[in-house]
């Protein structure tokens, strides 16, 4: 059977283009027959010699280095549950090499890896005392290039630093609110274009932690089946009724809102409290950009409310580095819940909620995250405030507005260098997520490994993250990275893809020969 490419272009071919105020191109090519079966017998004889090894291990042939409860207390509830743990000892394990590898310098652009190798197949490892220098990083989030050590970002942490010291020691409601934690807010607020805004310390309970507080019994929540974990966490802790859609996928979320309109709660068929919906900017592992101007117009017409969480986007997409909303030119105020992180772009920690002032000062009271918590370090409140004005241009430069330009262009550079080269890409022509796709599970670790090789360090995933055939290479493009650095990394997967035979793609486009590049480049010819 072969291979469909799936390339949604809603300015040409939506019945709601009219919402669109640009191109909007995403790809999700099917996988091939043939690796999709040699993907799943690759999985099968994995799992075969996995109990084979469960068994040696059981009759102490084999040693066996995972946890597990002692032989005395055989007869007590198991604390270690045998079948979860059976990925992590036979498969995860035998290339394990490839994540968690230790840094040793400022993880921009390039970085420097501390060597390590294992002698017991990756239960454990040893320092070799010898450091992998200047290792091109296409796998950190550092978008608009400020993860540095050097520039004014760095000057007012250091300056900072000496003031107020390294932390807090309490929450923002009792002694640990700064002039800092205030002055952010007000910046995140004017950049957001909402009337208030609320720092938090960390990222991924600035949703876990303020989605409970947003919704409860007898509410509905509707999720993307792709959101991040942090999302999912935050629905279930709330206690609403959860129910999911297909990703990105306008018809199956609109038919949720109109059944839940039309039938109400389960047994009582009472209307909900409330309907909330929730969605991501950027899709970190697709690659994707939601569809924002349809969700607004579902969110209007069926009175539900818009959680969005702009982890990956802000900063990211839009003209003016204002998030996916900036990116499709809508309004703010259209989006109830605004969220995002400041990990990502702005090289710093935490998180952020804009939206009404009623809301957040809902949120100040009833956030377990912002009475619980400690308060954000002042040293990382600076590298936000100090890189939000770069990317405003108020800090009397030009800094900011030519990164996210870099930013713009380096993303698509390298998609379509990539699809050049016939290698299979999802997402957004506009995302710096660049998923790869691998599939099968023996080159999950050998691409990790060949491309270290090659002095480049990159991200690999694989089952549970991903499908189970769908295991992938996840590029992040940055607006540090030059175009010699791109090239050269772009040299090395095309080596690497045709060692591992990677370049699956029935639909490679045609060279462009430098042509500036727009919706016309994609010209797709058959293998």
């Amino acid at each position: 059977m072969p291979s469909v490419l799936f390339t949604s272009v809603v300015w040409i071919n939506s019945q709601k283009h009219w919402l669109y105020s640009r191109p909007f191109i995403e790809s999700f090519e099917e996988t091939p027959m043939l690796v999709a079966v040699l993907t799943y017998m690759g999985y099968g004889i994995l799992t075969i010699f996995g109990y084979l090894r469960d068994f040696l291990r059981a009759r102490k042939i084999e040693k066996c280095h995972i946890a597990r409860e002692r032989e005395e207390q055989k007869d007590f509830v198991p604390l270690y549950q045998d079948f979860e743990n059976f990925y992590t000892r036979n498969l995860y394990m035998r290339i394990r090499d490839n994540w968690n590898r230790p840094i040793c310098s400022v993880p921009a652009d390039k970085v420097d890896l501390v060597e390590r190798v294992s002698y017991d197949y990756n239960w454990t490892f040893s320092h070799t005392g010898r450091v992998v220098k200047d290792v091109i990083n296409m796998g950190s989030y550092n978008y608009l290039g400020f993860s540095e050590n050097k520039g004014s970002c760095a000057d007012a942490v250091a300056e900072v630093t000496l003031k107020y010291g390294a932390g807090v020691g309490s929450t923002r409601q009792e002694m640990g609110n700064l002039d800092g934690h205030e002055e952010l807010e007000k910046l995140v607020a004017r950049f957001l274009g909402v009337e208030s805004a609320m720092a938090f310390g960390m990222g991924f309970a600035t949703n876990s932690m303020n989605i409970p507080a947003l919704a409860g019994k007898g509410c509905l929540i509707l999720s993307d089946e792709l959101n991040h974990a942090s999302l999912v966490l935050g629905a279930r802790l709330s206690g609403s009724t959860i129910r999911v859609f297909k990703h990105n996928n306008m018809q199956s979320l609109e038919k949720l809102l109109r059944d839940a309109i039309v039938h109400g709660q389960p047994r009582t068929h009472r209307p909900w409290k409330k309907i909330l919906i929730l969605v991501e900017g950027i899709y970190s592992m697709e690659g994707s950009i939601i569809r924002l101007p349809e969700v607004i117009a579902l969110k209007k017409k069926y009175k539900a409310y818009l959680y969005l969480d702009e982890a990956h986007s802000i900063g990211a997409l839009g003209g003016r580095g204002r998030g996916v909303v900036d990116y499709f030119g809508l309004d703010p105020t259209d989006v109830d819940i605004m969220m995002g992180t400041f990990t990502k772009s702005f090289g710093a920690a935490g998180g952020y909620i804009g939206g009404k002032k009623e809301l957040i000062d809902y949120l100040r009271s009833h956030s377990h995250s912002a009475v619980y918590a400690t308060s954000m370090s002042p040293p990382v409140v600076e590298q936000i405030i100090t890189s939000m004005k770069c990317i405003m241009g108020e800090d009397g430069t030009t800094i900011g507005k030519k990164r996210i330009q870099q930013l713009a262009e380096n993303t698509v550079y390298f998609r379509r260098r990539l699809r050049e080269m016939g290698f299979i890409i999802y997402g957004n022509n506009d995302s710096p997520v660049v998923p790869l796709m691998v599939y099968m599970p023996a080159k999950i670790g050998a691409f990790g490994r060949e491309m270290l090789k090659r002095n480049i360090g990159v991200v690999v995933v694989g089952f549970p993250a991903t499908p189970i055939i769908e295991s992938r290479a996840r590029f992040c493009v940055s607006a540090a990275h030059t175009k010699e650095m791109l090239d050269q990394a772009l040299s090395a997967i095309s080596e690497v893809g045709d060692l591992l035979q990677l370049k699956y793609s029935r639909h490679r486009i045609l060279p462009t020969l430098d042509r500036p590049f727009d919706e016309t480049t994609y010209e797709e010819c058959e293998d």
